[in-house]
This record gives structure tokens, sequence and C-alpha cells, in this order.
């Protein structure tokens, strides 16, 4: 299975913009620029869209072994919280908040070891681990 996003920009850093369109079209031609990346600017930034597909994934990884363990969640909530050094140009973390509800039958330790292999197992933990990264080039 593969899926698609298209980023496109037009300009110098600081006063350029783009838009990203993502393949189901839930984005499309949503901007970015300097300042919604740096500052207050209006629009999404790459760490802002990491940190959605981090929560949607974690989120889902936990409900999963929820589940595999004979569970239901009855409500999930994560936050994702990137943080971005800008001078380093370098993310230097990650933090999963996740809210849930009592689930019937789950201890809090048993939750806690659940939600740890999920952050673990999560798809887009691994990728931000450990997976190599190609690149395609077409120039000119």
């Amino acid at each position: 299975m593969k899926r698609t996003a298209n980023a496109h920009w037009n300009g110098n850093l600081q006063t350029g913009k783009g838009e990203i369109s993502t393949q189901s079209t839930v984005l499309n031609e949503t901007q970015y620029s300097f300042n919604s990346r740096f500052a207050e600017g209006v629009g999404t930034n790459p760490e802002e869209l990491l940190g959605a597909a981090h929560a949607g994934c974690f989120t889902m990884a936990v409900s999963a072994v929820l589940t595999q363990s004979g569970f239901v969640a009855n409500d999930l909530s994560t936050k994702a919280t990137v943080t971005l050094d800008p001078a380093a140009q370098q993310i230097t973390g990650i933090t999963l908040e996740l809210t849930a509800a009592a689930i019937d039958g789950v201890s809090e330790e048993q939750f806690t070891a659940i939600a740890n292999g999920a952050k673990e197992g999560c798809p887009i933990s691994k990728a931000l681990s450990a997976t190599p990264i190609s690149l395609k080039l077409i120039y000119g």
C-alpha cells in the first residue's frame, strides 16, 4: 500500500509560499509558508502535519493492541507536540499525550504497558526512528 502527498513552493524562503495536497484530497492545495512554520501565519506546516500523522497512528495502534487483548477503547484522544529547533534545523522531540477513559477490565499498569507498546509499534514511530529515505530527482 502506498499513499502520496505533494508539496509545491514558489519564491524565496521568507516571502515565498506553497501548497500541500494529499492523495485523499483531505488536504487540497492547503497553504503553508515561512510564517505558518516559524511564526503565527495562516496555513499548516510540516511539523504540524507530522504531529497529526503520529497522533493518528499512535491512537489507532493503542486501539489495535486493546482489541487484540480483548478490550474496547471507550474514548482515546492524543495530542502530539513536535518540537523543532530552527537553528539546528532538527526535530528534537515528539511528546504524545494520551487521554483515555477508563476501560473495563484494564488496570492502569496494563494500560501503560499497552500504550508504551503502541508507541514503539506504530508505523510512524518506527519510520521516525529508522526508515531509510530515498531521493528521486527530476530537474530541468
